[in-house]
């Protein structure tokens, strides 16, 4: 397994960790309940009761109550010791994707876009240090990793996270690199904050990013932002190639263009929609 695929599923004890109640309208059962789902991955989708509350630092009865709650609302189920999501666990994502009206009118966009290009689209957005992807049209296989819907990758040295780390201000620029674990997944990974700043700094200026095997060796990434009515950056869109079939600079010179219009169409759209 490839360190970003590591970073991706880690199960450490500060990832999993339930947050100091912040205030009265915190609901600690309702944060606790969510940290259980999250406990369950392409790793370990099948836990028992002592595996989940080992991920999530409950005690064994707390992690107990949780899971038969999710199993009598139909979204756990079991088998002997083990435990398992059910499809219907589906809804609480798709609830979000069918709010917004950005993501079926990016995909035949990004269909035309992956056929013009011969190479993999991709669309994300920005979750607090991470870049989530919300739709995905694959064509080579050019990472170890599989990615799909719900993936997640760090923002730092992702090109798509540039672009979307690009739209911040700077003091929650600022707050969100300081909250990033930034390490090397790479030799060439940007890992100094000072550095990086740059890099969005210039990404701001020119309106794209191209990361050059900074995640995964092989692995060149160009992106350019989606933006809604008012100009606000909601996603972004990338398009990767591998590095033994083109340079960055190849990608510039062939891809930017296409990847730009392509993210106006989309962009004109949800401002129609909107």
């Amino acid at each position: 397994m490839n360190s970003a695929s590591s970073a991706s599923s880690d199960r450490s004890a500060d990832q999993q960790e339930i947050p100091e109640k912040p205030g009265d309208s915190y609901v600690q059962s309702f944060a606790r309940g969510l940290s259980v789902i999250r406990a369950f991955n392409a790793e370990h989708p099948e836990q028992t009761l002592t595996d989940v509350a080992a991920a999530t630092g409950l005690t064994r009865a707390g992690a107990r109550r949780i899971l038969l709650t999710l199993q009598t609302l139909g979204y756990v189920e079991a088998e002997g010791r083990l435990f398992r999501l059910t499809p219907r666990i589906l809804d609480l994502g798709f609830a979000y994707l069918t709010s917004m009206p950005f993501w079926n009118l990016a995909e035949p966009v990004m269909e035309e876009l992956s056929q013009e290009v011969h190479e993999s689209c991709s669309a994300a957005v920005l979750d607090r240090t991470e870049i989530v992807y919300v739709l995905r049209v694959p064509t080579h296989k050019i990472m170890t990793i599989n990615l799909s819907i719900g993936s997640r990758l760090p923002a730092y040295c992702t090109s798509m996270g540039r672009v979307l780390l690009a739209s911040l201000d700077d003091a929650t620029l600022d707050e969100t690199l300081g909250a990033s674990p930034l390490y090397a997944h790479t030799a060439r990974t940007v890992t100094d904050v000072g550095e990086l700043k740059k890099i969005i700094g210039q990404v701001r200026q020119q309106g794209w990013a191209i990361v050059d095997q900074e995640l995964e060796g092989g692995l060149i990434s160009i992106s350019a932002p989606i933006r809604n009515r008012q100009g606000r950056v909601i996603a972004a869109m990338n398009i990767s190639g591998n590095a033994q079939r083109t340079s960055a600079k190849q990608m510039v010179k062939t891809f930017l263009d296409p990847l730009q219009q392509a993210a106006a169409r989309v962009s004109g759209m949800v401002a129609r929609r909107t």
